[in-house]
């Protein structure tokens, strides 16, 4: 408990960006844990299926803090102001975002790639994905570092055939649906 604690903590605070609930849910994970460590399959990383826990009981938390029903059945139903082309150009924007990230990680080695994923996609910590990797902390950073760099320039190459998605990323367009 007392080796995973910490990032735990670190990497659900960074989610939920609410001391106390973190706290909260570092407590729960763990009695989660042994709760059910006759499950635990040792085939697989302890900090993998801790983190998996904890950002369960996290997003289980925060569906109880904001429930989402309500607002998908208005976006759902639309309002009298809505414009009827929104849902299509959120839909285009999505797509074209889409494109443009998938064309920057195809420009990073596997290893690179991976981590970039764990980070973003996963929402893993820096050091579990260490642990996972078998890769210092410090590797970690510098392989996120330069994967952005990369992945930016690469973006920043094709330039016109992507100015209509960075408009969208940098204007704040609605990527997540």
């Amino acid at each position: 408990m007392r080796r995973h604690q910490a990032s735990l903590y670190a990497f659900l605070l960074r989610r939920c960006r609410r001391p106390e609930l973190a706290e909260d849910l570092v407590q729960e994970s763990f009695v989660r844990v042994l709760r059910s460590l006759d499950r635990f399959d040792p085939r697989f990383r302890f900090s993998t299926w801790l983190f998996t826990i904890g950002r369960r009981l996290l997003v289980n938390s925060l569906e109880k803090m904001h429930p989402t029903a309500d607002s998908e059945l208005v976006e759902q139903r639309g309002g009298p102001r809505d414009d009827p082309a929104a849902p299509l150009m959120r839909r285009e924007r999505r797509h074209a975002v889409l494109s443009v990230l998938d064309h920057a990680l195809a420009v990073l080695n596997p290893r690179q790639r991976r981590i970039v994923r764990l980070f973003h996609e996963e929402g893993r910590a820096i050091p579990e994905i260490a642990t996972e990797l078998g890769i210092p902390t410090g590797t970690v950073k510098s392989h996120l570092h330069r994967a952005r760099r990369r992945m930016q320039e690469a973006i920043e190459a094709d330039g016109p055939r992507h100015k209509a998605a960075l408009e969208a990323i940098e204007g704040g367009g609605e990527t997540h649906g």
